[in-house]
């Protein structure tokens, strides 16, 4: 791989944004409720592990919106941080490992 290059701004920027939206989706998908419609709670054992749900009330309409509006904003920037044109100066060969840099830019380096 060559040398690490210099990011540019706003992709790094794209790039904690996305981090920070997947954060917030994922604490949010584990507070809700299991299932989006209300369902009663149910118990199978018959597969190769016991699978057991409790009653679920479904989501508001307010967590619905919420969670859209979170997968959209990923998608958004996921779309944004894999189609910047910083990518069209890295040679394909280096792309992934470049790409792995850039996912782990903002972390501390290791003591």
């Amino acid at each position: 791989m060559a040398t690490t290059p210099e990011f540019p701004s706003d992709l790094l920027a794209g790039q904690a944004e996305l981090h920070q939206v997947r954060a917030e989706l994922s604490a949010l998908l584990k507070r809700l409720p299991w299932s989006v419609e209300p369902l009663d709670g149910f118990s199978d054992d018959t597969a190769w592990r016991r699978i057991e749900r409790p009653a679920s009330p479904g989501w508001t309409a307010d967590e619905q919106a919420e969670v859209e509006k979170l997968r959209r904003r990923e998608h958004e920037l996921a779309v944004f941080v894999s189609g910047h044109r910083f990518w069209s100066e890295i040679s394909p060969a280096d792309r992934v490992d470049i790409r792995s840099l850039l996912k782990h830019a903002e972390e501390p380096p290791p003591a």
